[in-house]
């Protein structure tokens, strides 16, 4: 099969869009189906190795560093070079450019045309907008959710929360609920003492980490409040920050402000097939509190090395965390929160049994049976397009 995928972001820029789509498109392509990737290119970054990303140059989006924004001109330049017999569907990754050249794409080819519902809006606008009512942006993230997911043929979303609040938005277009699986490359096991040698660490210091862009919507604040109360039990433990993003400024003078900068470490973005494992290996809890998340791949790679997870349980993190034997699901308050994370930092049996439990709740997650269903999904809606809800399973 050949496979058309188009997406406003990618690597080198580092989210959980990104990586599902490599995910993705690695495990495709290793059952025999061509996917092509078009992506906005990246100033400085390196050549891609695969021939089968297409790089489209982009500008700066105003007030957000780290995002790019196609040329228009030269992506309808590439698209105007498409016929029909080139691919086989279309698969929108983002809803903004991408999504309206995903369509015009696949309307040239004659092809039908999936969506993956990776972003949980209603929760995510106000964090940006603040100056605009919440309501308003809230019934726009709802109107424009559902004028999105009625122009494509079937939609993908990565949990069970998520495909029934696009449900109770009024969204009638086909949903397989689909999460991105882990790689085999997460479970090759980090090298936790090497990681906090580079740290400077001591093996009997209690970490805790978090790993994710470092934005608004994550809540990393409610994280730093929880840590306050935590270091009334354990002084010395250490709240590891993995990530970048433009709440960084505002999480360091809050964690100034409480007087918490021994206790906590930003590090910025990591490798993922090397540091970021050693880094989820060195912890002694992975800890996780957003309200946005359709899926947290996040989750499942701290515990495919191990790492016992205490977290939240809201939209995609608890379809995650659901049945889980390596996992404490927390209520949103600091206190009861911070007492989950020094029961896990202090109790080594815990700490052990949690830390076996992880392993096993990871291995459901292998992403190349995740694979096939996708392809199953693209079949269902190439061979019949007319009939593709008794293709897809909907909920």
């Amino acid at each position: 099969m050949r496979i058309l995928m188009v997406s406003d972001v990618y690597f080198p820029r580092v989210n959980g869009v990104s990586t599902s789509i490599q995910t993705y498109r690695t495990d495709l392509q290793s059952l025999g189906h061509q996917c092509v990737l078009v992506a906005p290119g990246y100033p400085g970054a390196a050549p891609d190795s695969d021939p089968d990303i297409v790089r489209i140059p982009s500008r700066g989006v105003p007030l957000d560093p780290e995002d790019r924004l196609f040329v228009g001109r030269r992506l309808k330049e590439w698209g105007a070079k498409l016929q029909p017999g080139d691919f086989d569907v279309v698969h929108i990754q983002t809803p903004f450019a991408a999504h309206y050249a995903g369509l015009k794409f696949a309307k040239r080819l004659a092809v039908p045309v999936v969506e993956t519902y990776h972003t949980y809006f209603e929760h995510y606008l106000h964090h940006y907008m603040p100056m605009v009512p919440a309501s308003w942006l809230k019934a726009l993230a709802r109107r424009w959710t559902v004028s999105q997911c009625h122009q494509v043929d079937a939609v993908i979303s990565p949990s069970r929360p998520m495909a029934e609040a696009l449900k109770a938005y009024g969204v009638n277009t086909p949903i397989e609920i689909l999460p991105t699986g882990l790689p085999a490359s997460c479970f090759v096991e980090g090298n936790g003492d090497l990681f906090r040698a580079r740290l400077g660490e001591s093996a009997k210091r209690p970490i805790a980490l978090f790993v994710g862009r470092v934005a608004h919507e994550k809540n990393i604040d409610f994280l730093v409040d929880m840590l306050d109360q935590l270091r009334k039990q354990i002084p010395n433990v250490l709240l590891v920050i993995a990530g970048e993003g433009p709440a960084e400024s505002h999480l360091r003078s809050l964690v100034a402000s409480r007087g918490l900068n021994p206790n906590v470490h930003f590090i910025g973005y990591l490798d993922r097939k090397t540091t970021l494992l050693d880094c989820y290996r060195a912890a002694d809890a992975f800890v996780f509190a957003s309200r946005t998340e359709t899926q947290g791949l996040v989750l499942l790679e701290a515990m495919a090395q191990g790492t016992p997870v205490v977290s939240t349980a809201v939209m995609g993190t608890a379809d995650v965390l659901a049945g889980t034997t390596g996992s404490l699901v927390m209520p949103e308050d600091a206190a009861t929160f911070a007492n989950g994370v020094a029961r896990v930092l202090t109790d080594k049996a815990l700490r052990a049994e949690l830390s076996i439990g992880a392993k096993q709740d990871a291995l459901k997650w292998a992403s190349r049976m995740l694979a096939e269903r996708m392809a199953r999904v693209y079949q269902g809606l190439t061979v019949t397009p007319d009939t593709v809800a008794a293709e897809v399973r909907a909920i």
